[in-house]
């Protein structure tokens, strides 16, 4: 998914009691509360700050929000609206636009399925896998399979 374009940060500033008060975006009035957010270079009450869909308080949800179409949204409601469902590599069923997936060039996985697609090993944060005839293999089974036609690895 390509969310770039639309993401936005929320800071919680706290609010100076010897500045002007400022105008809150959503309902125009002054914000006199201890503290303000700053989203889309405008300040807003917390309770202003909402997604269209869901109404969640979007201070309270993250740091970023969503914004396509005039919408202000939160993570999960821009993806169940405008983000692109696809098919798991590994076991080709559908993928949630909203769910956390894996990549491997063009293949998308989802998480339980990103393992070495001969022994079934998961993946730890920093191990190294192949992509090899679009399949994922741990390091041990791409060597094996190197072996086995007839040349090593090379070692960088």
């Amino acid at each position: 998914l390509v969310l770039s374009d639309c993401i936005s940060g929320i800071q919680m500033l706290s609010v100076q009691p010897d500045t002007k008060p400022k105008g809150c975006a959503g309902c125009n009035r002054k914000i006199k509360d201890r503290y303000l957010l700053k989203a889309l270079d405008k300040y807003w009450h917390e309770d202003c700050l909402k997604c269209a869909c869901c109404d969640c308080r979007l201070g309270e949800v993250g740091s970023t929000l969503y914004t396509k179409a005039n919408l202000i949204l939160c993570r999960r409601d821009y993806l169940r609206l405008f983000g692109v469902t696809g098919n798991c590599a590994a076991c080709s069923k559908l993928i949630p636009a909203f769910e956390m997936v894996m990549r491997a060039k063009d293949n998308v996985y989802h998480l339980d399925c990103f393992a070495c697609q001969l022994c079934n090993q998961r993946f730890c944060v920093g191990d190294k896998f192949f992509l090899k005839n679009n399949m994922i293999l741990c390091q041990t089974d791409y060597e094996e399979g190197l072996m086995k036609e007839g040349y090593a690895p090379q070692v960088r």
